[in-house]
């Protein structure tokens, strides 16, 4: 029923949407007196925010056309080199005759946004190394003749995808899936797979929640497993391709994600009116490129986002020592030739300091020289794989380490 009341309030906005449009366009017309005025100002800048508000987000692009390598603009070329049903495997491919930079796969998270969100992440890596990314598909996209998907899925794929890559491979995985990452990479430790990671950074990943639990690890905590899968999971409707399909859907994650700061959303949104008004046009275009990302969601496969629930949050099986994948037993005690690293950022309200530290104590067989922590001081969550200080203070650092291991 959510889905079908969330399909419904789309359709019966439309019409005001197209409104706001067509008034809008006609108030920037540059022969229209009124549209100079400061009340033609301020009626259009209201359409421009109510249009933005409603508006329903598509997938966003990469964008990346070009990269610069010490100082000399190259081409790039994105290009999906293994296709599954729930992702696909990137590689942002340099035109340049250099061959010997560190292979670097980004394991983006499948939690609401697609994987665009670490579009500035990719950019930094990209001058120094070749890049590739997992990128996510919207579950209600997906038909349901490709069966389900959950945790122990997604510990395959990305297994799959850097045994597809070979040896010599750096990972790094970004927020949530730095639990399936360490997981994988403890599997492939115990079967002695000669692909296994050289290293491997998890960047802001709930692997103790328990440690310095944030509101969304104690909303987690205090709500039964039986209540989310009654009120947040939902049935795709018809016409999308992956009708039928049982997810936890995008838009109510995103509603979860507005209401953590509701009033920094409202008072940035009353700034961006007052930009238009003003004609500050690069302070307005920086926040529509920034909400044009963060607006634009998925749907999680239910089964994933229950899982995650259940043995991330709920049950702490990879600090308890009790997480299993496929029925075998996960020893983290097994990683003996990935080194590894862990990045927090001081603020991080949704994956607080001593988080993914945590992966440290649990990973006991890593030898001390291959053994790395960062904490940034100054940034919440997105600041660790985004803005100014990831591409000064945090990416450098994971370069060095990847060139010292």
């Amino acid at each position: 029923m959510q889905y079908h009341a969330y399909e419904l309030a789309h359709a019966w906005i439309t019409p005001m949407r197209a409104a706001a449009q067509g008034t809008k366009l006609a108030l920037d017309l540059p022969f229209n007196p009124f549209g100079k005025t400061l009340w033609g100002r301020q009626m259009a800048a209201a359409c421009d925010v109510f249009e933005g508000l409603t508006r329903r987000y598509g997938k966003p692009e990469f964008g990346h056309k070009h990269t610069k390598i010490k100082g000399v603009t190259v081409p790039v070329s994105e290009t999906v080199v293994l296709s599954k049903p729930f992702c696909d495997l990137l590689h942002f491919k340099k035109a340049s005759d250099k061959t010997d930079d560190p292979r670097v796969l980004i394991v983006a998270p499948l939690s609401g946004h697609y994987a665009t969100l670490l579009r500035d992440t990719v950019r930094a890596m990209l001058p120094e190394h070749e890049v590739y990314i997992t990128d996510w598909r919207d579950a209600r996209s997906v038909p349901l003749y490709e069966g389900t998907f959950d945790l122990d899925d997604y510990v395959d794929y990305v297994r799959d995808f850097i045994q597809f890559l070979g040896q010599d491979l750096h990972v790094i995985a970004v927020c949530q899936p730095a639990v399936p990452a360490l997981i994988a990479t403890a599997l492939m430790a115990a079967d002695d797979d000669p692909c296994q990671p050289r290293s491997l950074t998890l960047m802001g990943g709930p692997i103790d929640p328990r440690r310095n639990p944030t509101v969304v690890n104690k909303h987690a905590e205090s709500k039964s497993l039986d209540w989310f899968e009654h009120v947040v999971i939902s049935t795709v409707p018809w016409p999308h391709p992956g009708v039928m399909r049982k997810v936890y859907p995008g838009f109510i994650q995103l509603s979860g994600f507005l209401s953590m700061n509701l009033d920094r959303h409202i008072t940035a949104h009353q700034r961006y009116f007052d930009h238009m008004v003003e004609g500050d046009c690069d302070s307005a275009e920086q926040h529509k490129r920034f909400y044009e990302e963060y607006l634009s969601v998925m749907d999680l496969p239910a089964e994933f986002f229950l899982q995650t629930i259940r043995d991330v949050f709920k049950e702490y099986k990879l600090p308890n020592g009790t997480m299993r994948h496929r029925g075998k037993p996960v020893d983290l005690t097994a990683i003996k030739r990935t080194a590894l690293m862990t990045v927090e950022g001081e603020k991080d309200d949704i994956c607080a300091v001593g988080q993914t530290e945590a992966a440290q104590d649990l990973c006991t067989g890593v030898p001390d020289k291959h053994r790395f922590h960062y904490v940034q001081p100054g940034v919440g969550h997105y600041g660790v794989f985004n803005g100014t200080r990831w591409r000064t203070e945090i990416q450098p650092r994971i370069r060095d380490m990847i060139r010292s291991v």
